[in-house]
């Protein structure tokens, strides 16, 4: 039997805490990480290609590509095992050209990474307490040697080869700075640590035996041969222009709040919090990037500097300042800028910068308009649109506009553009939102924020609340197909309100749990809701009454939907299964085959089906259900996958297309 085929399409999202998440394959193509996959963006051509995570990927923890481009280097955890995979970038399409997966040596995961200068060898290092440094020919699956780098149980934060010397090999953590020479088989310390430890962040080779290190209370240092030769403390610039020094900064100034992921590293959330108080306010250098003329270097909140190396000295100065411009979207603009760069990566002609985020943003500046802004800072720009920053609550779509709505954790709302791939409106408030519902002539939205409701108009430059309704913690709502009704979910009741006269026209009431998903029968007579009672209830809108029921207490369910002809309703939950009822009776049940599934859709043919599961997989089969395991698995998320939806659209072309959307409790959008 044929099964149904999907392919990635557009990603909106990027995965930041990955160690080293962003670099040039060429001048114009970059590769970072969003959901489970590595994504391929020709930033002229304003197209995406994929690079799929491994099968039963738990998630990415670090990327690593080889000084001749041919090859990308991803540390992941495969049923909470550790495995690297290296693609072969120059083959079409990228092909995996080895699996690391054995090791005889202790090993919870692989923290970073870096390819030799003629990438024959691969550098890894493991995370505590083992904390191994790892000397691998990849191409043979040999380990040429192993040391310990630390027995502190200290973060190490990045390792690197020299740019021109396979043997020379560099170490950077917390209190730790060292430099080792492979030779005679095994890799030896060359230097020694002078003075106090610092907690050394990041680092860049500027020449074959230079070395510039940040650290996370502002300072640079400059190592050659492992003896220190030049040491600088960045300033802070405040508002008003004044430098001054990290000393004098005063405790109520901080950083910005990031919500905590789980990280394959000492991550940027746990460098914030291990870091003394006192040090939050201080400018931390989370990434260093080396170019022809010197380095840049992040400077605190939204603050890149350039160094350039001095004619007659072998010291820096500080040349030029490169700013993340305020969002006049934000709620607080003066708070926008407020996050930290933790990867930068200079283009192969330095003709562009470009940069990500603690706010799982991506920027980019060409080199020559930090020239043109003389003693003035220049700014950045983003390098495709603003995106979400935190987990995505809501997914909403409509029939008449190619419209996908949004709304997150980090109080956003956001409308995008599936056909140019764009975002065509968003808006930042004062408190989350948690649902979010799109009218069918994608001219409205209703959205659940934690003490109301909301009715929104879709402006072309705003988004505009026109009508409030007193729902609190609404985490479901739908406009009905025809969009003369909606429906918004209150804990275990659902009110339904008539978009003629914005009034409450009826509640249903009857499940004894929270409501985990509503859908609407094609012709909107009946409403469909299913929650963590165990209970599938189908409403008659006309009389309010439930008209079939079915009750599995032993189950939570996820999400629910209706097929075309409204005749079958199929639930999904927590014991692993896959059930089609009709007439208050399951008729059958499909076994999950090792996973939960967590959202369904059906497309409006009736015969494809897609399921997203805890793994983040989205599994694409046909409908009737296939008795044995016939269904296509792709790679999607690093999370639950929590919302799906399936609709028809006919574009200018005449030609159908189906699209799935899919999002995640995290910040991507497949």
């Amino acid at each position: 039997m044929s099964t149904v085929v999907a392919q990635s399409h557009h990603v909106f999202g990027l995965q930041s805490h990955v160690a080293n998440n962003i670099f040039f394959f060429d001048e114009q193509i970059i590769i970072f990480p969003a959901g489970n996959q590595c994504v391929r963006y020709n930033m002229d051509q304003k197209w995406q290609k994929f690079i799929p995570g491994s099968e039963k990927s738990q998630g990415m923890l670090a990327l690593s590509i080889s000084p001749n481009r041919r090859y990308l280097a991803v540390s992941e955890m495969v049923q909470e095992k550790p495995v690297i995979t290296i693609y072969e970038l120059s083959s079409i399409p990228v092909r995996k050209r080895k699996i690391l997966n054995n090791f005889d040596f202790p090993v919870q995961r692989f923290t970073c990474m870096a390819f030799s200068p003629d990438s024959k060898y691969l550098l890894t290092q493991t995370s505590p307490p083992e904390s191994n440094l790892v000397y691998w020919l990849w191409e043979k699956q040999k380990v040429m040697t192993m040391v310990r780098i630390d027995s502190q149980n200290n973060g190490v934060y990045q390792v690197s080869f020299s740019p021109q010397d396979n043997t020379h090999v560099c170490v950077t953590g917390n209190g730790m700075f060292k430099l080792l020479r492979f030779t005679e088989g095994t890799l030896k310390q060359t230097n020694f640590q002078r003075g106090e430890p610092q907690n050394y962040l990041a680092h860049t080779w500027v020449s074959d035996d230079r070395v510039v290190v940040g650290t996370d209370t502002g300072k640079l240092f400059l190592f050659e041969s492992g003896d220190q030769r030049w040491e600088t403390s960045i300033m802070v610039k405040e508002h008003s222009g004044e430098m001054r020094h990290p000393a004098v900064i005063q405790e109520s100034e901080s950083l910005i709040e990031f919500p905590t992921i789980t990280s394959p590293i000492p991550s940027y959330e746990q460098v914030v919090m291990t870091s003394s108080h006192s040090q939050l306010t201080m400018p931390q250098v989370f990434a260093v990037a080396a170019y022809s003329k010197g380095f840049a270097c992040s400077a605190g909140p939204g603050r890149v500097l350039l160094f350039e190396k001095l004619e007659e000295k072998d010291f820096y100065h500080e040349s030029k300042e490169i700013l993340i411009p305020v969002d006049p979207q934000s709620h607080d603009p003066s708070e926008s800028n407020k996050q930290d760069i933790l990867c930068m990566c200079f283009s192969p002609s330095e003709e562009t910068l470009i940069a990500s985020t603690s706010k799982n943003q991506l920027y980019i500046i060409t080199m020559s308009l930090t020239e043109i802004s003389k003693g003035e800072a220049a700014h950045f720009e983003y390098l495709m649109c603003p995106l979400h920053s935190s987990s995505i609550t809501g997914l909403a779509t409509c029939i008449r506009k190619p419209f996908i709505a949004t709304c997150s954790l980090d109080r956003s709302i956001r409308i995008w553009n599936y056909e140019s791939n764009s975002l065509e409106l968003y808006k930042e408030y004062q408190e989350e939102a948690y649902a979010i519902g799109l009218h069918p002539s994608g001219h409205y939205i209703v959205v659940g924020f934690a003490d109301k409701l909301c009715l929104m108009n879709l402006l072309i430059d705003d988004i505009r609340p026109f009508k409030e309704y007193s729902v609190r913690g609404c985490r479901e709502c739908a406009f009905s197909n025809g969009g003369h009704l909606f429906a918004a979910v209150n804990g275990n009741v659902i009110h339904i309100f008539t978009t003629t006269s914005l009034e409450n026209i009826s509640n249903l009431k009857g499940h004894t749990g929270k409501i985990r998903s509503i859908v609407w029968n094609a012709d909107d007579s009946k409403l469909i809701s299913c929650g963590t009672d165990g209970a599938v209830y189908e409403w008659n809108l006309s009389s309010g009454k439930r008209e079939t029921e079915c009750v599995l207490k032993s189950c939570s369910y996820n999400c629910v939907t209706i097929s075309p002809d409204s005749k079958i309703i199929f639930a999904v939950g927590s014991d692993c299964t896959l059930k089609e009822i009709a007439d208050s009776s399951v008729l059958r049940e499909m076994s999950a085959f090792d996973a939960v599934y967590t959202a369904i859709a059906i497309s409006h043919s009736g015969r494809m089906m897609f399921v997203g599961t805890s793994l983040g997989t989205i599994r694409a089969m046909k409908y009737p259900l296939p008795l044995q395991k016939e269904f296509n698995e792709y790679q999607a998320h690093a999370g639950p996958i929590t919302k799906a939806n399936a609709f028809i659209r006919l574009p200018a072309a005449q030609c159908w297309r189906l699209i799935v959307l899919c999002l995640l409790y995290g910040s991507a959008l497949d």
